[in-house]
């Protein structure tokens, strides 16, 4: 079984990418940081667009980031956001992070003041589709 991820790094990375969010419409700017299999870290924002369907979420980014650098899963994910509710991944970013993790991988949502909940992924996205469900 592989060791616990470090949440502390995952935390750090993903406050600190939280700020550089481009969300001038909104003004909600958020910061995901996921763990790949490699042990690499990848983080990133969102970013919103005038056109409004077109902007991505911070998840999106940090698994665009993971996989232009080669990796293919993700062991854990840390998204961080500000305000008095949680800020779980929306239903787009639950099913992206379910292409590349499995039902077991801890998502944990973060504000300034550190972790404030931890998930499993099929807590956030029970009977999901993945990748398995397709014939290959």
């Amino acid at each position: 079984m592989p060791a616990e991820p470090d949440f502390d790094v995952l935390f750090a990375a993903a406050a600190a990418v939280q700020p550089r969010a481009y969300a001038p419409y909104s003004r909600f700017k958020v910061g995901a940081a996921l763990l790949a299999d490699d042990g690499s870290v990848h983080a990133g924002c969102n970013v919103e667009n005038a056109a409004y369907p077109v902007g991505t979420c911070a998840e999106a980014g940090a698994i665009a980031a993971m996989i232009a650098a080669g990796g293919r899963a993700i062991r854990a994910i840390v998204i961080f956001g500000e305000g008095p509710e949680l800020v779980t991944p929306c239903g787009a970013c639950r099913q992206r992070i379910r292409e590349f993790a499995m039902p077991e991988t801890p998502v944990a949502i973060a504000g300034p003041e550190g972790i404030r909940a931890r998930f499993t992924l099929a807590e956030l996205l029970p009977a999901s589709f993945g990748p398995a469900n397709l014939p290959r």
